[in-house]
Parts: structure tokens; sequence; C-alpha cells
């Protein structure tokens, strides 16, 4: 091992596309001794990459840990790669070319300009051109369709040529209902991607127009699919193994800012009119392709399996990762920004979950520039095609953090389709109704506490109270020798405190009237404040005769001490009835009436203090 690492940001990190050119960066990566590590930089959750925009990117995702990075198609702006080199990272970017930066493109040119010069040569001279034209590999491929023709006499139409929005099926059937509505005006139509291709073939196919016999069709990348269409795809093959090595040479030539084309190739089959070569059959073959199929059934039962251990009714707390077990990642780590994290800034990290529980990385703090921990990359088998692979965790209401885990680049499903943009979706909406529980539940114990306390002192209100008193009732009818007593107060004076000082004065007065009350009792008693300048306090469990007594007779003179209200020294007297249970007399009712009864008795001898 050489020790460097080289992170690879691309929209998604698995498919056909973008997982295709990350295992080939990782091949090479190994041969040289290096390890990569694979950066979504897309949302978990999203669709596709020509639907989502250009990602809103700008984290500094382990650039501690790395000597490099490369950029796939649409991963990021151009603003983020000059950081990095400013930071003293070397960047190459994949299918595009950004300020300063070495590039690797295909050689797009070379590759329409054989497939136009094949489709004439069939005797096609009505050829259009359909395309994302957003990209610049696009872009170019298209420059390539217009050479071609020229070379051959023809001047291009741009009624002929036509932007399919985005580079999947759904591109290629918006062209084809263009087409469609104008009675298709061509013979031939060049597809700047084989999905455009495949969504062209299958509308117009839908329409009662056959391929290649009304309309042939070429396309672009020969991907799996192209082969085994009716009729067979023609296409423009890039070797994406050829790009990610070319790209990690790149990097690793620090100084080197020039272009890199890698060589495409025609690959002629039944849609532009050739006679079919039949299917590549074999039993090796075969036997590849059922394990694809497995492959693929298992990816759906993981999917499956995920969805219900984090979205559904558990007990375990998601950001703990043992979710993880049900995947083929080996091994990972959650990190949740601290705070408010600004994603502009290198923000600071808390490593919450790890997967499995040996390193004993949670708890660690760490800014996001170190994240993942160095141990994490340890654990990768690169022979073996493991990597690192980190994926935001951020949902349309949150940006919780940042999800890295250890596994294979999945490069059978469509791109967005992987089990770290899944796993990243479902943990992002996981912590996101969790979040919206735990704020349920404390709006309904906020709620709570409303219904069965006292807005200003936070005592036990008139409902509360009640239930108490009842308890202590049922108490009593069960057990004989169980007593308690119901002492009702009232404040003497209270009245001319809010004369002289103001409401806001007397507020402050019962909100100390009732701070002593509370620190006189016991935690079995109940403080309860009825409203005004009226208390009752229920001493539950009395052991010895005239306990009552005592009790009253402290709150008496702890209530009658000065309090300090602004700045101001000020005295009240305080009334108290008390209500003893006991001679069945256990009733909440009737031993409040007593005690209110005792408390106005009491008021007279209270005014002579």
């Amino acid at each position: 091992m050489t020790g460097r690492t080289f992170g690879v940001l691309s929209p998604f990190v698995g498919g056909d596309y973008y997982g295709a050119i990350i295992a080939g960066v990782n091949d090479a990566a190994v041969a040289a001794g290096d390890r990569i590590m694979a950066i979504q930089t897309l949302d978990p959750g999203s669709y596709s990459a020509d639907r989502s925009g250009l990602p809103d990117f700008r984290r500094p995702v382990s650039w501690k840990h790395l000597n490099g990075l490369i950029v796939l198609p649409g991963a990021l702006h151009a603003s983020y790669a000059r950081g990095a080199r400013r930071a003293g990272l070397p960047v190459v970017s994949v299918g595009q070319k950004l300020d300063e930066c070495a590039a690797v493109l295909a050689d797009n040119r070379s590759g329409l300009r054989d497939a136009v010069g094949h489709l004439l040569g069939h005797g096609h001279e009505r050829i259009a051109y359909a395309g994302h034209l957003a990209h610049f590999d696009l872009r170019e491929r298209l420059e390539g369709y217009r050479e071609a023709l020229l070379a051959h006499g023809i001047e291009p139409d741009p009624e002929l040529v036509f932007d399919s929005g985005d580079n999947h099926e759904s591109g290629g059937e918006v062209v084809a209902d263009v087409l469609l509505r104008r009675g298709v005006p061509v013979s031939a139509v060049v597809c700047g991607t084989d999905r455009n291709a495949i969504g062209l073939i299958g509308r117009l196919a839908g329409a009662g127009y056959r391929v290649p016999g009304d309309v042939a069709v070429v396309g672009f990348d020969d991907i799996v699919d192209a082969t085994y269409m009716r009729p067979s795809l023609s296409t423009v093959r890039q070797p994406v193994e050829d790009v990610g090595t070319t790209a990690h040479r790149l990097v690793c030539a620090p100084d080197d800012t020039d272009s890199a084309y890698v060589a495409t190739t025609f690959v002629r089959r039944g849609s532009c009119g050739c006679p079919g070569i039949g299917l590549p059959v074999s039993e090796e073959r075969t036997r590849s392709l059922f394990g694809e199929v497995r492959y693929l059934q298992e990816t759906l039962n993981v999917q499956h399996e995920l969805g219900i251990d984090l979205l559904g009714a558990h007990e375990r707390d998601p950001r703990a990762l043992a979710w993880l077990q049900r995947t083929a990642l080996t091994a990972g780590c959650l990190g949740l920004w601290n705070h408010s994290a600004v994603p502009a800034r290198d923000t600071e990290l808390s490593v919450v979950g790890e997967y499995p529980g040996r390193p004993g990385w949670a708890g660690e703090q760490m800014r996001v520039s170190e994240f993942p921990p160095a141990g994490l990359f340890a654990m990768a088998d690169g022979a073996a095609g493991e990597i690192v692979f980190v994926v935001p965790v951020r949902s349309g209401l949150r940006d919780w953090g940042v999800l890295a885990a250890i596994g294979t680049v999945q490069q059978s499903t469509p791109a967005g389709r992987e089990i770290m943009n899944h796993s990243g979706a479902l943990l992002a909406t996981a912590l996101d109704r969790g979040a919206m529980v735990a704020a349920l539940r404390e709006q309904e114990q906020k709620l709570r506490d409303a219904a069965l306390h006292d807005a200003l002192t936070g005592l036990p209100n008139r409902v509360l109270l009640a239930d108490r008193l009842e308890q202590a009732g049922l108490r009593s009818q069960r057990r004989p020798d169980h007593r308690f007593a119901v002492l009702l107060l009232d404040l003497n004076g209270f009245k001319a405190v809010n004369d002289s000082l103001g409401h806001a004065a007397g507020d402050v007065l019962l909100i100390e009237v009732a701070r002593r009350l509370t620190g006189l009792l016991r935690e079995s008693d109940t403080v309860a404040r009825l409203g005004g300048d009226e208390f009752v306090v229920l001493l539950d469990g009395l052991r010895e005769p005239g306990a009552e007594r005592v009790v009253r007779d402290a709150i008496a003179t702890r209530l009658c001490e000065p309090y300090c209200i602004d700045g101001e020294q000020i005295e009240v007297g305080v009334s108290i009835g008390v209500a003893l249970s006991g001679d069945g007399s256990t009733d909440p009712d009737r031993l409040l009436r007593e005690a209110d009864a005792a408390m106005y008795r009491a008021k007279p001898v209270s005014r002579k203090r």
C-alpha cells in the first residue's frame, strides 16, 4: 500500500454508469497500492441526477484523509473543485471540464462520426440527434453528429436536433412524442445515451413504427440492456474501465492539467439495420446472468427489510446502525452535526453510531474534513472490491449528518437504487420520525402539565389535587390506620400587596409562597394552588398524632417571615384551616369543606397576631 487515498465525488455511488466508473477507478487504485472512497453529492433518495439538478454540495468531506479528488459528471459546482485545489488537493474531472483541472473525456466526436457514417452507408440522410444538451459530453456527441453530416456533404438541420431533457428512457419517450406529432420526418435517430434510445424505441413501437424498418436507432454507452433488446441496440461503446484507469493516473500526477481522451467504438447490431449477430450464449454467460438476477433479488429483499427495520415499529435507536447487519455492508459509522451546523464550513460532527461495535468511535468529535475515522479505511479490503462510501443523511426537513460504510460497488442496479442511497434516505426519514415523536411527546407532556398544574407557580391545580385526595381516601378505606390531613391556606394582606405594588409583585409573592411551602414538606405530600391566594396542603400518611398541627405551625411561621419584592420588604399573614381523616371521614370534598370552615374560624385569630 502506498498509503494514498483518493475520493470520487459522484451524484450517486452506484449504478451501471457511475458505479462502473467508480469500480474502474478502484481497480486501478488497488493495482497501484492505493485506495478510494466514493462520496455521494446528491441528497439520499433522489430519483435521478438529471431531474435533481446540480447538487449544492459544499462540505470538505474527508479532505484531511485524501490525496486527491475525482469528480464525475454532474457531481458538484466548479467552485468546490477550485476550493479543493486551493487546499492542495489535485482534482480530475470525468466527462466534463472544470477550471484548471485535468479531465478524462470519452472521444465522443469520433464515436458519433462513425455511427452517423454507418447510418449514411445504409442510405439514411434524414438523421436526427437526441440528447440531454445540458451535459458537456452530450454536446460533444452532437458536434460529432454535425461533423459527420458535413463530411458527407449534408447540411445539418437544426429542426432535427432534440433536447431529451434527461439521460433516461423518459427523455427518449419525450423525443419520440415530438417526432410522432411531426409525422416522424426522419429515417434514423442517433441518441446521446442508450437509455434515451430504449425509451425512444419503446414509444415508437407502441405507435406502430418498426425499428429498423421504419426508423433506425443508435445509442451511446453500450449498457447491458443494449445486447438483449429486440432488435439489439447498435451503440457507441465507451470503456468505463479505461476511464477509471485514466482518471487514477491523472490524479496521481497533480501537475498534469491536460485532458485525456478515451477511445470510443461503434458497435453494429440490429437497430441500425445490420443483420443480427445473435446473443452471446454460453454456459459461463448464462451462469453469470443468473447470478446477476439473484443479486438483484437479494438487493430487493434487503431494501424491503431495511424499510421495515428503519420505518416500522422498532425499539432500537437507528443511530446505533445495528440495521446494517441486514445488508452486505461490512462496517460503518454515523456522524451527526453538532448544534445547527452550517454546511459550507468544516463543521464538527459527533460520531453517534458504529457497526460492528468494536472500533470504539462512538462519542468522538471530529470535523467533517476528518470524517470518517481513519480506522474505517483500514477495514476495507480493496482487493476484494471493497471501498468506503459516504452519503449525506438529509431529508426535506433536516440535514442530519453523514453516513459512512464499507461495501462493494453496485453496478447492476440503476443509478440511485443502490443500498447506500437507499440507506441514507431511510435513515434520514427514521431520524425525522424519531424527532417528530419526541416533539409530540414533549408537547403532550406540556399539555398534560398545563392541564394539571398551575401556570404561575407550577404547583398542582384543583384537578390534580382532587385526584390525589381521592387516592388518599382510597388508601384510608383499604387501611384503617392510614391517616391524612387537608390544610387550606389563605394569605392575609395579599390584596394590599396587589393594590400598592401591582399584580406583577403579587405574582412574585405567590411564587415565593409556593417555593417556601414546597421546601417545608415531604415528597409524598402535595401542595396545590386553588386560585388567587388560596393554597391546599395534603399531608398523606400521618404516623404520629398531632403531626398535622406541627406542620401547620411550621407553615404559619415560615410564610409570615418577610419577603423582599422589588427591593421592598413586605409581610403577610396566613390563615390555616385543618381537617383530619378518620372516624369514616375520608370523603375529599367533605374534608375540604371542613378545612375551609376551620380556616375562616382561624381568620379572626390570625388578624389579631
